[in-house]
């Protein structure tokens, strides 16, 4: 599977697919799968940190 950057959200549903069949292998971290799934996450991290943001309750909520 080649990996591209996370720009949709169809891209963000395939790549978490994929992770999640990653998951389940439980691969070693220095193996093709183990350095895949680690790299998909911290994309999909990023792309999730940039457009499902959720504010904290510190920010504008009722005192």
């Amino acid at each position: 599977m080649e990996i591209t950057p996370i720009r949709t959200e169809k891209d963000h549903r395939t790549a978490l697919r994929v992770v999640s069949a990653l998951v389940e292998q439980d691969p070693l971290p220095d193996t093709p799968d183990g350095e895949r799934l680690e790299v998909l996450s911290t994309l999909i991290e990023a792309y999730e940190r940039k457009h499902h943001a959720i504010d904290s309750p510190d920010k504008g909520g009722t005192t």
